[in-house]
């Protein structure tokens, strides 16, 4: 199975240092070690996934389970109105993130913040994020990457002016943290809170047919 690029630090930090103490004769030692880097491999999966529906279909950026379905909250949400899905992942979910839908990116925006549990109302205020706007035929997509206690920095591989199809892998959150993707208030949301969802193959909402320009 293929591992993010961002893992292999992690992984090489602990298991290297298991060899080491293993070496040394301290086998008691190296045996925390060596299960941290097995829970690093685990982490920094990165699955092969196959993306289908049609070319309107918001696919799931995220593995785990939907928190808000819905109206988009008021407070958290960027200007305008929108419909909002958001998606919480354990340390236990794969953490690599992919495009919900085809299209330009049109701009990358970070704000620093701070590190609240990421299944937190406030987190996606208050948290350190990262959003990527993508265009879709005049429609705009935001997928907002926000860190929460555990994860401590967003990897976030494209700029603006990038052309992304659905499913594809854009970067990664260390460790627990959360998805909030803001869709046009006439999208048709297709999950519940409580669903849990796959990254690069769930469907989680429709576009509705863009308007003619008159």
């Amino acid at each position: 199975m293929r591992i993010d690029p961002a893992g292999w630090p992690f992984i090489l930090g602990a298991f290297l240092p298991a060899l080491l103490v293993a070496w040394l004769g301290s086998a008691v030692w190296a045996a925390p070690l060596a299960v941290l880097g097995l829970f690093f491999l685990y982490f920094f999966r990165d699955p092969e996934r196959q993306s289908g529906g049609a070319a309107a279909d918001v696919i799931s950026p995220a593995d785990g389970r939907v928190v808000v379905a819905g109206d988009a909250l008021a407070d958290a949400a960027p200007p305008g109105t929108w419909r909002q899905i958001s998606i919480f992942l354990s340390p236990m979910d794969v953490h690599v993130n992919r495009a919900p839908i085809s299209g330009r990116v049109t701009k990358v925006e970070y704000r620093p913040g701070k590190f609240l549990p990421a299944y937190r109302r406030d987190a996606a205020t208050d948290n350190e994020r990262n959003e990527v706007w993508i265009d879709h035929d005049g429609q705009t997509v935001v997928c907002r990457q926000v860190v929460g206690i555990l994860a401590r920095r967003i990897v976030c591989r494209v700029e603006a002016g990038a052309d992304l199809r659905a499913g594809q892998r854009f970067g990664v959150m260390k460790f627990g943290s959360r998805i909030d993707l803001y869709l046009p208030p006439d999208s048709i949301v297709r999950v519940a809170v409580g669903d849990r969802v796959q990254s690069g193959v769930t469907v989680l909402a429709t576009l509705a047919p863009a308007r003619p320009i008159s």
